[in-house]
């Protein structure tokens, strides 16, 4: 039953020794760290210039779309990879894949034209983005 496991035990007992390590570090920074408090402590710092306004203001909802849209189009280029190297094996080796299924062999063609079909649908997405004036900044 635990044999198709044993390749990912590796991955889980570095999980387990990364998150324990987490675990330690942050106990011991709060038990040994410096207790000092104060209203010059406690203030809000960045770069060595002081605070001036409000420091919970409103942003626009613009700046959480447009890194919405940049994070849906950026992970796709990491569905590319697996495209990339299937692509090269068919395209400079000559070689196919058997579909599980259907036993069918499938080559560089099928390939290309699945790409097609994902680029399209990602300006498609795109298309409808800019239409509905996601990325106007008025």
């Amino acid at each position: 039953m635990f044999d198709s496991l044993v390749p990912y035990a590796a991955i889980g007992v570095i999980a387990v020794v990364v998150a324990g390590l987490a675990g330690v570090i942050m106990i011991l920074a709060h038990l040994i760290g410096p207790k000092r408090k104060g209203p010059v402590k406690d203030s809000p710092y960045e770069s060595g210039v002081p605070v001036v306004g409000d420091t919970h203001r409103r942003f626009n909802i613009r700046f959480y779309v447009v890194a919405l849209l940049f994070l849906l189009f950026d992970v796709e280029i990491v569905f590319m990879w697996p495209w990339i190297k299937a692509y090269y094996t068919t395209a400079a080796r000559g070689a196919t894949y058997q579909l599980e299924n259907g036993g069918i062999e499938v080559g560089k063609d099928f390939f290309l034209i699945g790409m097609g079909v994902f680029f399209l649908l990602l300006v498609i997405g795109l298309i409808y983005e800019w239409k509905r004036g996601a990325l106007e900044w008025d």
